[in-house]
This record gives structure tokens, sequence and C-alpha cells, in this order.
């Protein structure tokens, strides 16, 4: 088996970035110029995404070298597949609130006890939950056979993704399975021919020393819907796709990437005929099928080279989920000097755009934007700052979200608790700390958007 330098090359690669849809201990020196003409710019999705798992890794370190830890992580019977449809066992909530929980605390009782009770105390009702992230282990006991083959599986996080579900249930929370794609050095290793290629020989290595799958390759494809198909099974209503897209990277290394079966397709047609094929290929286990995109497709009026155009995928998904985080921004966003600092307005502005666009396509899905809970750059991120992007979304006319946190650990006083806030929130808007019921003062907060979008 190739366990050896699969391992190598993914703490390699690991240690070459950060990820997640998100960030958190992010060097501002690593972001490169955006697109060329887009009076929107953001910092480099792979920022964006790839924060989580050298933090993952350092959590991992943690439980092994802590027997306390250890003994708190979930253990029981193997994970069993079952009849009953997906969509029949949990109720989708009218509003999605959700949590980003990585693995390593979906698979610890103590984690996961912390994180149930900040959904019970608050208007949390969703997790995001790691099952296979850019490591590109598979964090249950899998029967996919690709997995084995790869191995993939040789690095268990959940021990009981059964039992998981069932507590999830129980508590009324709903579970969406995030999947990343293309960002797999497992696969990358022990099968290059499905990774890009360089035009120079050999496989396609970016600056970070980062190896990607190749959309275009149906193996791809297959292998990560038949793990949605495994999860979907076992009991989750709801598949989210990360790193569903082409890599980012500058022009001049883009250059040389090659990719084989591509046969005269776009990129954006490759992404949109994948997010159709998984769809199609999910109806049968009752699972909702939906993609986490680029902050920046929700206002770019062309793809950005990584096979993300809003119009291009938002009617093949049931839910699209732009990563709208301010610090990722760059100057001038919006008009915005210092993006991170108004995290209200960069919200309101990123998700209007993509319910105009939406409201232009024909059978468009619904919006949920992934928001921020960490810190990068000033001012620190606490709760004015993570309530000022619920409420901006709220005012867009989106009642939907979910936090990203890579280390799942979130500000539940930005969090609206049952009954009700006991105090006024405070809300940084205009890069001032008000109440909340007072940020009409410094911005429209009129929403223009059709009354049928309200809410989505």
């Amino acid at each position: 088996m190739l366990r050896a330098p699969g391992l190598i090359f993914a703490t390699l690669t690991l240690l070459a970035c950060n990820t997640g849809p998100s960030t958190s201990e992010f060097s501002e020196s690593q972001a490169q110029s955006g697109p060329e003409s887009s009076d929107l710019v953001t910092s480099p999705i792979s920022s964006t995404e790839e924060e989580a798992e050298n933090r993952l890794a350092n959590i991992g370190e943690e439980i092994s070298a802590n027997p306390e830890l250890q003994s708190a992580v979930l253990s029981g019977p193997e994970d069993h597949l079952s009849d009953e449809k997906s969509g029949d066992r949990f109720t989708r909530p009218p509003a999605v609130k959700g949590l980003y929980v990585n693995a390593w605390a979906a698979g610890s009782r103590t984690r996961m006890d912390a994180l149930v009770d900040v959904a019970q105390r608050t208007e949390v009702n969703a997790f995001v939950i790691d099952i296979k992230d850019a490591s590109g282990y598979v964090s249950h006991s899998s029967e996919v056979e690709f997995a084995h083959e790869v191995s993939a599986t040789e690095e268990i996080r959940i021990r009981d993704l059964s039992g998981l579900l069932m507590r999830l249930e129980q508590e009324q929370i709903y579970p969406i399975a995030r999947i990343v794609i293309v960002k797999d050095p497992i696969v990358a290793v022990s099968r290059p021919d499905l990774a890009v290629q360089d035009s120079a020989g050999g496989v396609w290595i970016d600056s970070k020393g980062i190896v990607w799958l190749n959309p275009y390759k149906r193996e791809v494809w297959d292998y990560h819907v038949d793990l949605a198909r495994e999860v979907a099974q076992i009991g989750f209503p709801e598949i989210q796709w990360d790193y569903v897209r082409f890599p980012d990277a500058p022009e001049q290394e883009r250059e040389r990437a090659v990719y084989p079966g591509a046969d005269g397709l776009s990129k954006t047609e490759a992404i949109r005929n994948f997010l159709s094929y998984s769809r199609a290929e999910l109806a049968s286990v009752g699972a909702r099928v939906t993609a986490d995109v680029f902050g920046l497709t929700t206002s770019a009026s062309r793809d950005v080279g990584i096979g993300q155009l809003w119009e291009s995928f938002i009617d093949v998904v049931d839910a699209a989920l732009p990563m709208v985080y301010p610090s990722h921004y760059w100057s001038g966003s919006f008009g915005i000097d210092s993006p991170n600092a108004y995290p209200y307005e960069i919200v309101n502005s990123a998700l209007g755009d993509a319910l105009r666009r939406s409201a232009q396509v024909d059978g468009a899905a619904s919006t949920i934007p992934w928001l921020q809970d960490f810190t990068l750059g000033d001012p620190p991120y606490g709760s004015p700052e993570v309530r000022a992007q619920i409420q901006a979304a709220h005012d867009a006319g989106i009642n939907e979200w979910v936090l990203w946190n890579p280390g799942s650990r979130y500000t539940e006083s930005a969090l609206e608790p049952i009954g009700g806030f006991r105090e006024e929130p405070l809300v940084r808007v205009g890069n001032t700390l008000i109440p909340v019921s007072r940020r009409w003062e410094l911005i429209d907060t009129t929403t223009v958007l059709p009354d049928t979008l309200d809410g989505r």
C-alpha cells in the first residue's frame, strides 16, 4: 500500500497551506492579487478554504497526547447503511443556522457535548461535519472500495458515525456532510493520473507545493459521489461539496496546468456538469446537494479561472454557500478601504449581489452564506463583528447562515439565545460599535430584493 508516501505528501501539503472554507492564522503576505477587472477583489480562496487542516492536525496531536481527551473520542459499533432515505429521517429547519464541526471535534464526546450545548442554548440548529477534509482522509470507517485502494481510511476520526447521527437526531440538530473534492493529496499520490498534469511532465504542483485532482475526471466524480451516497445512507440528509472547483493560482502557474479529459469543455461547464451529475445520483437516497463557492462569485461577472460563475451553478444545486468573509476582501472592495473593519457592509453588499443575480435565473437555488467567526487582522472578531454579519445577511433578505471557525470554537454571545437577547446586541457597522437597532443611522438597510426572495 502507499500509506507512507501518502502520509509524507499529505504532511508536506498541509504544512504548505491553511484550510477549510476559511482562515484564522493567516499571514496577509500570503495574499495574491485578485482578478484583473472587478470592483470587488478578494484574497485567494486557497486561503478562504485552506485554514482548518493545519489546525485539525494540531487537534489530532493534542488528542493523541492527552489520555483524557483520547478516552473521550467517540467509539462504538461500525457504521451501518440504512434503506431509509436520509431526507425522511431529518427535517430540514425552515432556516439553517449552522456551525462548522471539524472531524476531530465531531469524534470527541467532550467537544460534541460542548457544541450540542451551544445549539440547545441558542438559535443554532445545524452542524456541518467533515466527512473528508483537505487532508484527503475519510473521517469514518468507510466501505467505499476506492477509499481503501488509496489508503484514505487509515486515520479514522469519527469512530461511530451512526451513533453521532442518532444523537443529533435526538437533539434535533440538522447534520450536513462536508466533502472536499479536488484538494486531496492522498488520491493524488496513489493515483497521479487523476491529478492535474504539468505541461513539462509529471503532476502539476502549485507554488505552495499543493497538487490538485482533475475536475474533468469521471473517476474523481464517482469516488466522491460514492462517499456521499454512503453517508446519506448512514443518515446525512444533505451533502455539501467543498473545493468543487479548479485550482486558484497566478496565471503563469496555471499556464502549465494540463487537464486530460477536458474534451473541449470549459471549466465552468465541468463544474456545472459535476454538480448536476451528483445531484441526480444522490436523488435516489433523498439527499440534498449544496456547494461552497468563492465569495467573489457573488459579484464577479466572469469566471476567474476556477470554474465558478454564479449563473453556471446556481440552478443545479439545492443551495450555494458563498464564503463572504470580510477579512478575505481586498482594500477597495465595494468602495471600502478596510473590509475587515466593515463586516456588515461587506456581507450585505456581497449577498445583495448574489440575490439580484439569482433573481434572473430560473430555478435558482437558495443562498446560504458562510460567515466569519475567527480573527484575521484588525479588528479582532468577537460578538459585535459576528452578529453584524448575521444581521447583514438578514437585512439583505437571507435568514440562513453557517459560521466558520477552523477549530470549531464559536462566539456564543453573538448567537441569539432561546427566548431572545436580554439586552440589545452591539454590532460593528461603519467601523463603529453600536446597538443593532441604530444601524440605520450609519447605512441604508432597506431591502431592495423581490419579496419572493425574502428568507432565502
